[in-house]
């Protein structure tokens, strides 16, 4: 896709559909004559980028905030908002292809002037819906409305809906979407109070059509108004806005099929992690891919201009740092707009998307100051990373595994992999290392292979290693060890007292075991979870588990004023052990002073960071594997090379090499050593780094060893785009040839013959092989005119 003054991706064929190799290829549609490259292998925009975009001509449209914005086609259209001094009900047209602006054509009745009013579309209409009304100059007949327009862009006809029976109350600043052929409308002002009803109404038949209002259930966001709503996954979002003295940050999720509302936990976000964006009212939120953006708005007397996204999957925030453009060589003009200009923080503007790209236009900046600015944002559609993921299906599917577990007094059995566990917990690394031991002795008393190493032993004939854990019990131990797989562990349902006490038993095993970051997650998700009703179960377990730090958590919220009549009141204070009875009436009698810690919390290491090390040496000793690189042995661990790639779990479950080796390829290339390890770095800890013509060498080993999609082929191929320079070109120029990346390999010559005099003078040139030497001296020859030759000659 190409969007205005932008680089268009050539995308003349889905890479993981059609199983052939991608190619590379020259972008000549520039405004320039600078070549910039471009990889043909799927759908992928690589860079995150902001761009300024021309503003609107006050001859065309006035500047304006409260107004709303719709994408439909190549076309952004504007309705409504206000100047400043007057409400407007003008309709605007931005062309996303030419940059341009103009009135859009229009006939029939439009709504009156308005501003907080919402627009969606359906089909190839865009519904206007309530809104603020009226002269704000003179601050007469100004009201809320409940009419439903349409506008049909084929002809440019409005047509208001009369509906009978029930409507909604009339409202502004309110949220609007559309799914399953429905609008649905919710929360807002009514004039007098906030709102958080909300109603539906099909937009499939307007002769039939009737509001209905929504039976909600679940956590239901407080009353609010100016704030968003976006739709992903088929769930709606809604997040943070005006709602009096209880304005938060929450984000919440609504299903659409069971009416139910839930808040997305932000618990498991440990202390270090990118928290959520701070409360606003104003801003905008929209939906792409797996991802929610949040941008501007008005934040405690601010108006911040970062860029917020939501990772639905993973249910993470961070900060969009935008790519700042870096050439291949050459400078490179937009006529259609200026690069990398971050759009100035602002609230009540409007966004929406087309492609794979974000509009923003209007709203208010600085000093109250209304402003007809449009800014284009290019996300970056990297596919995302599964390391979590495939690690997770590792600890799922129990396959290839070589420890067994016996736990508690009951000795129950629980499989597992030496690689991930030993990787991620030295508490359990030292219990296998010991059991390895005596398995050893025993095997040495019996005769058996007492000192042949494990990647040397025929397949199946190792025995499971049996690890006794006597302090653990099954249930908490599988929470435990699915964290060690994938970070994570699952949240305590709302209301579920055994789902906290659960993660109460996992917490003494975290204590037990060392493990700093479960402790941690153990810590946020318990005192998240404490509640009027488990309050009381919750601490009578923290003081028999000798949990201080939770138990000091229950006593505090137990004494707070607005809870602890209640408390006390139910018949589970009742049945309360006398000393903790006791406890709790001298906590409310005489608090205790309360001790601040100025020290920093160990939030202990992560699955990437263990992974990694793991790597680069602390997993050397369990290795079960042999990869063999032109002859050379580079030792690895089965379980994760088969959790990462189908090609290598294919392998190990049914064509297992009886001496333990694999001869690594791809295709029938061999790739260098320095290649080789950027790839072993992405399977172990999802790691995306790497010099551009380690790029040229993986650009296939996705797709040769089955990784669960090609996140690796989007790296390496901005990394290609963004990073060969004069420095490095001698590199990828030999990488190319190796490869047979013939057109990487033109490109390389043609910066070569522009930059000669500098690649001249780069060490590098002298170990080339005679062969390339002899294609840059024709490149030279070929491009060269016989003026520049001199004047190179003489510069030489």
């Amino acid at each position: 896709p190409q969007g205005c003054g932008g680089r268009g991706f050539t995308t003349a064929f889905d890479f993981l559909s059609t199983k052939v190799a991608p190619s590379v290829d020259f972008d000549h549609s520039c405004s320039d004559s600078v070549e910039y490259l471009t990889l043909n292998f799927g759908p992928f925009e690589t860079v995150h980028r902001w761009r300024r975009l021309p503003p609107c001509d006050e001859f065309v449209g006035a500047r304006r905030s409260k107004h709303t914005v719709v994408a439909y086609r190549d076309a952004i259209y504007v309705f409504g908002g206000d100047n400043g001094k007057n409400m407007l009900n003008d309709l605007l047209r931005f062309d996303v292809k030419d940059c341009s602006w103009c009135r859009a054509f229009t006939t029939g009745t439009p709504p009156a002037p308005r501003y907080h009013h919402s627009a969606v579309v359906y089909g190839s209409s865009m519904f206007v819906f309530g809104g603020y009304t009226g002269d704000i100059y003179s601050n007469s007949n100004l009201k809320n409305k409940n009419d439903l327009f349409e506008y049909k862009f084929a002809t440019g006809q409005w047509t208001e809906w009369k509906v009978e029976g029930s409507l909604p109350v009339a409202r502004s600043a309110h949220g609007a979407t559309v799914y399953s052929d429905k609008l649905w409308i919710f929360a807002g002002y009514d004039g007098n109070a906030r709102l958080n009803d909300m109603w539906t109404i099909s937009l499939q038949d307007r002769e039939h059509a009737c509001w209905e209002e929504i039976d909600q259930s679940g956590e239901i966001p407080p009353s609010c108004c100016n704030f968003p709503v976006a739709v992903c996954r088929d769930k709606m979002f809604v997040f943070s806005g005006q709602s009096g003295a209880k304005i938060t940050n929450n984000l919440f999720q609504f299903e659409f099929q069971g009416h139910m509302w839930t808040r997305i936990p932000t618990e498991h976000l440990l202390r270090g992690s990118p928290p959520p964006p701070q409360r606003r009212y104003g801003h905008t939120m929209v939906a792409f891919d797996r991802h929610l953006y949040v941008f501007g708005g008005a934040a405690d007397n601010t108006l911040p201009n970062e860029l917020h996204c939501y990772d639905v999957d993973s249910q993470t925030w961070e900060v969009i740092q935008p790519s700042h453009d870096m050439p291949l060589h050459g400078s490179r003009t937009h006529l259609s707009g200026t690069r990398n200009h971050a759009s100035p923080g602002r609230l009540f503007h409007a966004a929406a998307v087309i492609l794979d790209a974000m509009y923003i236009f209007g709203g208010t900046v600085d000093n109250n100051v209304r402003s007809g600015e449009m800014y284009r944002f290019q996300f970056s559609c990297y596919p995302k990373c599964t390391l979590h993921e495939d690690y997770g299906k590792l600890w799922e599917n129990r396959q290839f595994c070589d420890v067994e577990f016996i736990l508690g007094e009951s000795e129950e059995r629980v499989l597992g992999h030496i690689a991930i566990v030993t990787a991620r917990c030295q508490w359990l690394r030292k219990k296998i290392l010991q059991a390895r031991d005596r398995q050893r002795q025993d095997e040495g008393a019996a005769g058996g292979p007492k000192d042949m190493p494990a990647g040397n032993r025929p397949s199946g004939t190792q025995p499971l290693l049996e690890v006794s854990i006597r302090e653990a019990e099954a249930q908490p131990f599988e929470v435990l060890m699915q964290f060690l797989y994938t970070d994570k562990i699952q949240y305590p349902r709302r209301g579920h007292v055994q789902d906290v006490l659960l993660i109460m038993d996992v917490y003494k095993l975290a204590l037990s075991f060392k493990l700093s970051r479960l402790e941690q997650l153990c810590v946020q998700y318990i005192e998240a979870s404490v509640d009027l009703q488990n309050v009381l179960s919750v601490c009578e377990n923290a003081n028999k588990l000798q949990l201080d730090q939770l138990k000091e958590h229950c006593l505090n919220f137990v004494v707070k004023e607005s809870h602890f009549n209640q408390v006390i009141m139910t018949k589970e204070f009742e049945h309360l052990s006398t000393p903790l009875i006791v406890e709790i009436v001298r906590r409310k009698q005489q608090p205790p002073p309360r001790v601040y810690s100025d020290q920093p919390v160990d939030i202990g290491t992560s699955l990437v960071q263990d992974m990694k090390a793991y790597l680069e040496g602390s997993g050397f000793e369990f290795c079960d594997i042999i990869l063999l690189l032109d002859g050379h042995p580079r030792p690895a661990h089965k379980a994760i090379l088969a959790a990462r790639s189908s090609y290598f779990e294919a392998m190990f479950r049914s064509f297992m090499p009886v001496d333990g080796q694999v001869n690594i390829s791809i295709g029938e290339m061999v790739p260098s050593k320095q290649a080789f390890e950027s790839m072993l770095r992405y399977i172990y800890y999802g790691d995306v780094n790497m010099p551009p013509e380690d790029s040229l060498y993986l650009f296939a080993a996705p797709y040769y060893y089955g990784f669960s999609n090609n996140r690796l082929q989007a790296y390496c191929k901005q990394n290609l785009e963004m990073n060969v320079t004069v420095e490095n070109v001698l590199q990828i120029l030999e990488a190319a040839d190796k490869t047979q990346a013939l057109d990487m390999k033109k490109h390389c010559l043609h910066i070569i013959v522009h930059q000669f005099i500098k690649v001249s003078k780069l060490p590098n040139l002298r170990s080339l092989s005679q062969l390339l030497l002899l294609d840059i001296i024709e490149s030279l020859a070929t491009h060269i005119s016989d003026k520049q030759c001199a004047e190179m000659c003489s510069d030489i």
